[in-house]
């Protein structure tokens, strides 16, 4: 391998340590977005990576405020638990993409991804179960992106443009009404929503090859779901009485408009030693556009009530930093350390997570190249309230949790 190539290697080694280091960021973030392959020094390359992400958030002293809802808390007749609710599910995160060179000067990728996601499973039985039993989202990515580089003192300077398409989805079930076991209710009631829209990005790039130096600013747009509709779906609930006589709820369509984030990521990295690379990256993510998401339907009626999705996020900031070292020809590593900034800040249970992810890097040959990496981290503790706008009825409260992932990746390039 030559000297370039040597590099490089130990560079895809940071690259995905640090892609395993924020599998556990903050609002609905799961892979975010990437184009690290866009770098690539070979003409062909292609890239396939997995990442699964194992959360491990527990609530206790759950206590229903509203009156109204039964009294769900221990010590009451329902007697549900409200200490030890486990609360996340863990997730798979994929990655596809291939790259080409065109000439000296222009590169281009192709990428299918999930940037976002959530998928909380408390279940029917906690004292929160008014609040949310299932929560489910998931979207698909589908990205082109290009840059045209030239010549600019010992290194080269890039322009990065592009563009993508985004598909998001999901559903939310909750307790609406007590179970009415006799009349087959449930009680139950669930809210599915799914849009799409499209986004640009847009950034620079210098590197100096011979030093292994590369800094990238890249801007994301947000991208507008002005066509969210779906329904909700009350066909097991009781709304309400006329005399002695239950009054229960339909199925009706709903429309909604949400905004995925837009988001500006720095990132560095340089030589600092014969086979030694340092690393660091900041993002922010405009997680405060997405508050209360109010659904409607789309035939008001008594019956068919407006409902909402209360997210009431503040902005994400996500600040990696770790080193590279090439052992061999084949075998490379490296250490990340990242901190992501909770998107909660009173109401919800996204706090702030530090994680260490260490990644390794196998090339058999030169054109193929295997990857591993893992990540434990832990989330800090904190307790949750409704907020002015919220129609959340529960209280809780959360220790330090654990969360760890582990990623898998292969690139083929020539």
């Amino acid at each position: 391998m030559n000297k370039n190539t040597t590099k490089t290697a130990v560079m895809t080694a940071l690259t995905f340590a640090m892609v395993a280091g924020t599998a556990q960021a903050g609002g609905l973030e799961r892979g975010g977005y990437n184009i690290d392959l866009l770098f690539d020094p070979s003409t062909y390359a292609a890239e396939a990576t997995a990442t699964y992400v194992n959360p491990q958030r527990e609530l206790n002293n759950v206590e229903d405020i509203n009156a109204g809802n039964g009294n769900l808390n221990p010590g009451n007749p329902l007697g549900r638990p409200n200490n030890g609710i486990g609360d996340t599910e863990g997730y798979w995160v994929p990655r596809v993409g291939v790259k080409a060179a065109f000439g000296d000067s222009i590169d281009c990728m192709a990428d299918y991804s999930q940037p976002w996601g959530a998928h909380t499973n408390p279940g029917a039985n906690w004292a929160g179960a008014n609040d949310n039993i299932e929560t489910k989202i998931e979207s698909d990515n589908y990205a082109a992106t290009c840059s045209y580089k030239w010549d600019v003192g010992q290194g080269q300077f890039r322009i990065i443009a592009g563009g993508f398409y985004q598909e998001v989805g999901g559903f939310k079930e909750r307790l609406v009404s007590p179970p009415v076991p006799a009349l087959g209710l449930s009680g139950v009631g669930r809210l599915d929503l799914e849009g799409s829209g499209w986004g640009w990005r847009a950034g620079v790039a210098y590197e100096i090859p011979e030093y292994a130096l590369r800094a990238s600013l890249v801007y994301n747009s947000a991208v507008d779901l002005d066509n969210l509709d779906g329904s909700v779906d009350l066909s097991k609930v009781i709304l309400g009485f006329v005399g002695s006589d239950p009054i229960i709820g339909s199925r009706y369509d709903v429309s909604s408009f949400a905004s995925m984030p837009d988001s500006l990521e720095l990132k560095v990295q340089s030589g600092i030693a014969p086979g030694w690379l340092a690393f660091g990256s900041v993002k922010w993510t405009d997680w405060s556009q997405l508050q209360i998401v109010e659904v409607n339907p789309v035939s008001p009626s008594p019956t068919h009530p407006a409902t909402s999705l209360d997210l009431l996020y503040r902005d994400g900031w996500t600040v990696t930093g770790g080193v590279g070292h090439k052992f061999n020809d084949q075998w490379s590593g490296a250490v990340s350390l990242t901190w992501d900034r909770g998107t909660s800040h009173g109401y919800g249970n996204q706090s702030d997570t530090w994680t260490v992810g260490t990644g390794v890097s196998y090339a058999p040959t030169e054109n193929v190249e295997l990857r591993l990496a893992g990540v434990v981290g832990i989330m800090t503790s904190g307790s949750s309230a409704p907020m002015d706008g919220s129609s959340s009825e529960i209280t809780y409260d959360f220790g330090t949790d654990i969360v760890s992932a582990v990623s898998t990746s292969l690139k083929v390039k020539f």
